[in-house]
């Protein structure tokens, strides 16, 4: 078993509060040192009560299942001998109604661009087969409700 572990810190200043006009910014601190400023959705708490220059739950949601799904790639494309030089993904979340009529990210769409490079050359569907293994493999795609696809394109890197 693994745990993970965070601490989230917010401070209502000199607000209110009890009329909802707070800053919802706030800090997120992980335990090897990095602290990420984060705040509401301005989609979702309008601004000045969000920042939108910090991160967002949503956002980092969308980020998280992006890169559990990249780094099982980067690990299946290197066990299958196949050279990555360059992985970029503009992955899309949607937040929507659920079947229940409760707000949810309901689809995170993973696009990623893979540029290859070496002697092997992966084809087509090499490419598939690596994607969606690392779908099946990311622990996060298998711990959400949520589903996510990919429609990635790949490149060899000229020589």
């Amino acid at each position: 078993m693994s745990r993970y572990s965070m601490r989230v810190s917010w401070e209502r200043q000199n607000a209110k509060f009890t009329d909802n006009r707070y800053s919802r910014a706030h800090t997120w601190h992980f335990d090897g040192g990095v602290t990420v400023p984060a705040s509401s959705s301005p989609h979702v708490v309008p601004i000045p009560y969000s920042e939108p220059a910090n991160v967002d739950p949503e956002e980092a949601y969308v980020a998280a299942l992006a890169s559990c799904h990249m780094l099982w790639f980067l690990s299946i494309a290197a066990k299958s001998r196949f050279t990555v030089d360059r992985y970029d993904d503009e992955a899309m979340g949607v937040m929507e109604n659920n079947e229940a009529g409760r707000l949810a990210v309901n689809r995170v769409t993973l696009s990623p661009h893979v540029t290859f490079s070496g002697d092997k050359t992966p084809t087509d569907p090499d490419v598939e087969a690596m994607h969606q293994q690392a779908h099946e493999s990311c622990f996060l795609a298998n711990s959400v409700r949520t589903i996510v696809q990919t429609q990635g394109t790949w490149a060899m890197q000229a020589s």
